[in-house]
């Protein structure tokens, strides 16, 4: 049998070494036609690739009579000199893309896009333990490739498939797969956009991260053409969004709302479902919040804010599902808190444990961010009509929320809760009773006497959610929480100091502040709370002045015009002492923090920059060099055991790893987003690592299996060790066994 297969391979040498020959013999005919008819790009070769010029047919032919007698040792040899010949080096590079550029090379522009593919690939190890047709043999070569192919290579394709220079939308590509040179053509934007993504799973580096992905969100709109591939995009995007610093959340924001826009219900569904779900994952944080991390979740909120806005109709049934969700998590506190009273004398322990287990979902901050990111989305978007019916039942739960624990420890949330009463308020044009929460706190001690625990430590309200008992003797916190009260107080009553009825809106304020005056003993709160007076009945006397000279009943239209003018230029006397309050308290904020942070400094004026970011996507030939001019290379792999080789070819049939044959990357039996607030906070964060791409699934599971794949002679030596280890352990034990039974 061996001599058998021995003429089988000599033969097949014997035919794949003639027709070396006579391709060679063609090769030759090949570059005397292209030395007629195009001499300058003759003479470029004969300069930078002497070569592919210089070699004689005949020496083939001689090769090949010789080699036929080869043996096997000189095989494996001439196996070995191919292999070196395969490596790609920059003179290769600068070849292909000169004869890309200049001569629109259709066999140069093939050649670089496998080669970008090893690149991105580099250090992959193939399933049958074959090697690459081709090797990056430096990292100058790898960087030369991936600035070159990521800045060039959109432009190029959409010439060969006569697309759009620019943008473009899912129709024009459907229309485009149905033309001939999409069949010709298509598989090298599918091959360039597939390449693209594995090497966004390999790269760590926050900096490649974003250059790669601004780069590809230029070609984005063909990845309609592609389903499985946009998918994977999206996972991508989504945990680059909601994981990455700096500039990346920025550049996968961009690159989603690109997607969402573009390519409409194909992915907007996904994407709504994730950014809610990594922004919640964001929110999970201790009882207080550092300043450079309350920003980025502003940040993220906007983001959220700007998706969700995308769609009105498809988003209302999100924001209904997830608002749902928190009416149900607080409806569970408010029930389990009012069977309090009925539990018997010696259940009064387990009852209270129980009562402070609700409330505490409620809250927590993932709750609170959750209402002030759909606060945000609805006075965003608050001329939406599908919007509007969504700001009476937001409005119940944040009440709810604020009147659920009525203590002083918990006033900085109580005072979050009536800042987006106020915002849902100004956006809608609804009035909402707030004066009665801020009223009910002027009630408590804290508030209403001199503070016990001396000065205390300066304390913004913004950062924290419930302080302790110390801080809530202070004469600081008492001074914060009086101050934010009349700045949220004033604000309330400012929205309908323009309104007919300001003064019977106001008398009931009025009243209780008066008697807040008489009752207190401190001085500065009384100073305070007079002047809030002072301006509410200069508010009164100046609607009064002009409600006198109208004619139009209270229920008339022309209601809704009474001091319009007025109201748009800010004269009332509560307006103006609004602005003030709004100064000192942007000083007070200015005199605690010292320093800013980059991401999410501005994030409360992101919308207004959306068309500046999206203008700045011009490309810089420099920002890739600058990037890429590290030398990093992607990590070789070692093969991984027969196992995780199974789970990757499981996840190349179903395309999202989960199991269960939809493709969707959702689980087969929940939806993780939807149980997702609901879920306690002791729960970890890998739920939201379970829809990540494939290949980057590969990859954790590879360097996490370096461990575990170590020689087998070192396995053995390990294995010998402990088991003499365990004898000399066991003996002593053994003996002792016995003498307890002898005695």
């Amino acid at each position: 049998m061996s001599g058998i297969e021995d003429s089988d391979e000599s033969t097949h040498g014997i035919k794949r070494l003639a027709s070396s020959g006579s391709k060679a013999k063609e090769h030759v005919k090949q570059l005397q036609r292209l030395q007629e008819k195009d001499p300058e790009f003759y003479q470029y070769l004969k300069e930078h690739d002497k070569e592919l010029l210089e070699f004689d047919a005949e020496e083939i032919d001689d090769e090949a009579d010789t080699d036929v007698e080869v043996d096997a040792d000189t095989h494996v040899a001439v196996q070995e000199d191919k292999q070196t010949e395969k490596a790609i080096t920059a003179a290769m590079v600068d070849y292909w893309c000169k004869a890309i550029k200049d001569y629109k090379s259709l066999h140069a522009l093939k050649s670089l896009l496998r080669a970008f593919r090893t690149a991105c690939h580099h250090g992959d190890d193939s399933e049958d333990g074959s090697t690459p047709k081709l090797n990056i043999i430096s990292s100058s070569v790898f960087n030369k490739i991936m600035v070159f192919v990521l800045n060039e290579m959109d432009f190029i394709l959409r010439g060969l498939l006569n697309a759009p220079n620019t943008g473009g939308k899912k129709e024009t590509i459907k229309n485009l797969m149905a033309t001939n040179l999409w069949n010709k053509y298509g598989m090298l934007m599918k091959s360039y956009l597939s390449s693209a993504l594995h090497i966004l799973t390999q790269m760590t580096d926050e900096q490649m991260i974003s250059f790669t992905l601004k780069r590809v969100k230029a070609s984005a709109v063909f990845l309609a053409a592609f389903p499985a591939l946009l998918r994977k995009y999206m996972k991508v995007a989504l945990h680059s969004w909601g994981r990455g610093r700096g500039a990346l959340p920025v550049v996968s924001f961009l690159f989603m709302r690109d997607l969402c826009v573009r390519l409409g219900s194909d992915c907007l569904d996904v994407c709504l479902k994730g950014v809610y779900k990594a922004y919640v994952l964001n929110c999970k944080l201790s009882k207080s919040i550092s300043r450079s991390k309350l920003q980025h979740i502003q940040f993220l909120g906007n983001c959220v804010a700007e998706l969700y806005g995308i769609n009105p109709l498809a988003a209302y049934q999100h924001i209904f599902m997830y608002i749902r969700q928190l009416a149900v998590v607080l409806r569970g506190a408010l029930t389990e808190k009012g069977t309090k009273a009925v539990k018997e004398k010696n259940q009064q322990e387990s009852t209270k444990k129980q009562v402070q287990k609700a409330y505490q979902k409620v809250y927590d901050w993932q709750f609170i961010f959750c209402l002030e990111v759909w606060t945000g989305v609805i006075c965003a978007f608050n001329l939406e009509a599908d919007f509007r019916p969504l700001a009476y039942p937001l409005t119940q739960i944040i009440y709810g929320v604020a009147s659920l624990v009525p203590t002083a420890r918990y006033f900085p949330l109580r005072m979050r809760c009536i800042r987006m009463l106020n915002r849902i308020a100004e956006a809608t044009g609804t009035f909402i009773p707030v004066s009665s929460l801020l009223l009910d706190m002027l009630e408590m001690k804290e508030l209403n006497g001199h503070p016990t625990g001396g000065v205390g430590k300066a304390i913004d309200l913004l950062y924290v959610k419930q302080v302790d008992k110390t801080t809530l003797k202070t004469h600081l916190f008492q001074e914060a929480c009086l101050y934010s009260l009349v700045e949220e107080l004033a604000e309330h009553l400012s929205q309908w100091s323009y309104s007919v009825a300001f003064f019977e809106l106001s008398f009931i304020p009025l009243v209780r502040l008066r008697s807040f005056c008489k009752s207190t003993k401190v001085d500065r709160l009384r100073r305070e709370i007079k002047e809030l007076v002072r301006q509410v009945e200069a508010s009164c006397e100046f609607t009064n002045s002009r409600r006198t000279k109208i004619e139009f009943l209270p229920n008339d239209p022309a209601s809704a015009l009474f001091l319009k003018a007025e109201k748009e230029s800010g004269d009332s006397p509560l307006s103006k002492f609004v602005s003030y309050l709004r100064q000192r308290s942007k000083q007070r904020n200015d005199s605690l923090v010292e320093s800013s942070v980059l991401v999410g400094a501005e994030s409360s004026v992101f919308r207004k920059k959306l068309p500046e970011l999206d203008e700045e996507d011009e490309q810089d030939p420099e920002e890739g060099a600058a990037v890429f001019s590290a030398s990093w290379l992607p990590e070789k792999k070692k093969k991984v055991i027969k196992e995780k080789t199974s789970k990757k070819r499981a996840f190349e049939r179903d395309g999202d790893g989960d199991g269960d044959g939809d493709g969707d990357g959702d689980d087969a039996d929940e939806d993780v987003v939807e149980d997702l607030v609901l879920s306690s906070e002791e729960d970890d964060d890998n739920d939201f690592d379970e829809g990540k791409d494939g290949d980057e699934m590969n990859q954790h599971s590879v360097k996490q299996d370096k461990k575990l794949t170590a020689s087998s002679s070192d396995r053995k030596e390990r294995k010998k060790k402990s088991a003499t280890d365990f004898k000399k352990q066991s003996k002593p034990r053994k003996k002792k066994a016995k003498k307890a039974v002898k005695t």
